[in-house]
């Protein structure tokens, strides 16, 4: 085969694991395993632009509220924001009295020091020291035997223990890794924690915790599976190690691998939200967890309002969600087909609250997770929303985010029923000119001011408020953040953004901006749009839009 042309003859296949009477295949998941949280750490460094400080507490306070009892919070010696950060955590004492947070560290004495000093004043930490010890790397990054990767380890152990006890005052948890332990022979992955647990001694009661990285995924997951099976059978003190798991996406198999060495004795998976990291990034804690959550199983994290995880999770680190991606997705709840749709219908029909769920196409209620049946059952382009989406964009250059997309077609749709005909690229423009921006107002911006102090916005205004010109003030992180504190304190109604975007209209210096928010109120969602040359006007009055949705609805109902 030419060299220029798609080559398989130059990989290998991964070779078995020689096992006996392997036992994973006839185990059953039947409760949630310790969860650890990475997305601070190996989150964090596969992203183009890492966290900001603010970016990272807002994570850390979504991690704490999900339920996860163990938090990988950085690499402290590798950088000096996460330093800072891990420093800001204990200073301003924000770490919960049942929560655990965890460092990484290479296996090198200085880096060890630097990084028990980030730690000054913690409770209880968890110490992640690793070094490499695949064939690879033995041979081609280090160039040293199996006995010179062990001294790394030992060395590292040692002066672990002796910084722990330079700092008494913390409860210390340590935690070792051998660093691809996928690409490194087990008998040799049990001797190097064998040596480093000679070293720290654990026992039943204070065990050390052995994590087996997937650092790159390079077979199916029944290998993985072995691997982690053959090294709990040979390990020694076995009942004083809580054996860990940290699996990579590079094959795609992240969670199935993570299973299935769940059922080969690991009791504890370290992964990210929604699956961020390296290269095809971590398991996806959501998708493991929820998998539990829909055999019935305690998955022992909070996932009920997945929208609100995958919006903060986006804002932190700038990465959208897949339409697809298994339970946070916007489209995984929805059929297209007649036929699922039929079948849902007909099983939502007969469904009684309570009982158990047997739902053709729907693995877990959507309501679950803060979705609605709305959601489910949706029409495709045939009748409005891919056609609509189309029209405005190509006509009229709105680019309409996915969700005003399935919003408005509900309401072309409904357009549609009622004229029982055929509806044009004009009638669609005034339809949305008529339900977006302008429709009746009940409350609008007569003017404002915006200050900003030490990177926070003051925002003051006058609104028209039904009738009535009102004043309002407020602070935030952002112009809408003290929009909507501003509106809490005069008006005394709690809303949350959920969505937002923008884009301009057109080319050059004149061309106009338009701003599509979606805003939360309960259990409801509503929807501005807003143009102006001034994106802050267009983002003041696409809010003002979607607040009028809700007042005027809440007006009727009184």
């Amino acid at each position: 085969m030419s060299a220029n042309r798609f080559d398989y003859t130059k990989y290998k296949p991964f070779p078995q694991i020689e096992i006996e009477k392997r036992t994973w295949p006839d185990k059953v998941i039947t409760e949630a395993p310790i969860w650890c949280s990475v997305d601070l750490r190996d989150g964090n460094q596969a992203l183009i632009e890492p966290m900001s400080v603010g970016q990272k507490k807002r994570m850390f306070e979504l991690l704490v509220e999900v339920g996860f009892k163990e938090i990988e919070v950085g690499f402290p010696a590798a950088s000096q924001p996460d330093f800072d950060f891990v420093r800001s955590l204990i200073e301003e004492d924000k770490v919960p009295h049942d929560v655990t947070i965890q460092v990484l560290t290479q296996a090198r004495p200085e880096l060890i020091r630097r990084t028990f000093d980030s730690l000054k004043g913690a409770r209880r930490a968890i110490l992640h020291l690793y070094n490499s010890t695949s064939i690879v790397q033995r041979e081609k990054v280090f160039k040293t035997d199996k006995a010179g990767i062990i001294d790394i380890a030992v060395e590292g152990a040692k002066e672990v223990k002796r910084c722990a006890a330079a700092q008494p005052d913390t409860e210390w948890i340590f935690q070792y890794s051998p660093e691809s332990f996928t690409g490194t022979e087990v008998d040799f992955a049990v001797d190097v924690c064998d040596a480093v647990n000679d070293i720290w001694k654990p026992t039943p009661e204070r065990p050390s915790i052995i994590n087996l990285p997937s650092t790159v995924e390079m077979a199916t997951p029944n290998i993985y599976a072995d691997q982690v099976e053959l090294f709990c059978r040979n390990i020694k003190n076995r009942d004083a190690i809580i054996v860990s798991l940290h699996t990579h996406n590079d094959r795609s198999c992240a969670v199935g691998a993570a299973e299935l060495a769940v059922m080969g004795g690991a009791q504890r998976v370290e992964g990210t939200l929604l699956g961020n990291g390296e290269r095809t990034g971590n398991m996806d804690i959501v998708v493991m967890a929820m998998n539990l959550y829909s055999q019935g199983i305690d998955p022992a994290l909070d996932l009920h309002d997945m929208d609100r995880i995958v919006s903060i999770v986006g804002e932190c680190t700038q990465i959208d969600v897949h339409p697809r991606q298994a339970y946070s997705g916007d489209l995984v709840f929805t059929a297209f087909s007649g036929s699922h749709q039929d079948a849902i219908k007909k099983c939502l029909d007969t469904y009684e609250e309570g009982s158990q769920w047997e739902i053709a196409y729907l693995p877990i209620d959507p309501r679950d997770i803060g979705r609605t049946y709305q959601d489910v059952i949706r029409v495709n382009s045939q009748s409005g929303k891919g056609g609509v989406a189309y029209v405005l964009a190509n006509k009229f250059g709105f680019q309409l985010p996915r969700w005003l997309q399935i919003e408005f077609s509900r309401v072309v749709q409904k357009k549609t029923e009622d004229s029982g005909g055929e509806i044009n690229p004009d009638q669609i423009w005034d339809l949305f000119n008529e339900y977006y921006l302008e429709s009746e107002k009940v409350i609008s911006l007569e003017n404002f001011k915006l200050e900003k102090q030490e990177g926070r916005e003051f925002f003051t205004a006058q609104i028209d408020y039904f009738g009535k010109e009102i004043p309002i003030s407020g602070q935030g992180d952002g112009i809408l953040d003290a929009l909507v504190e501003a509106l809490k304190g005069s008006i005394n109604i709690n809303l949350e953004i959920m969505e937002y975007g923008e884009h301009a209209l057109g080319q050059g210096a004149d061309a106009e901006a338009v701003t599509y928010i979606q805003i939360r109120y309960e259990d409801k969602r509503y929807s501005g749009v807003a143009i102006s040359k001034d994106i802050v006007t267009s983002s003041i009055n696409a809010f003002m839009g979607a607040a009028s949705q809700l007042l005027s609805e809440q007006q009727l109902a009184a």
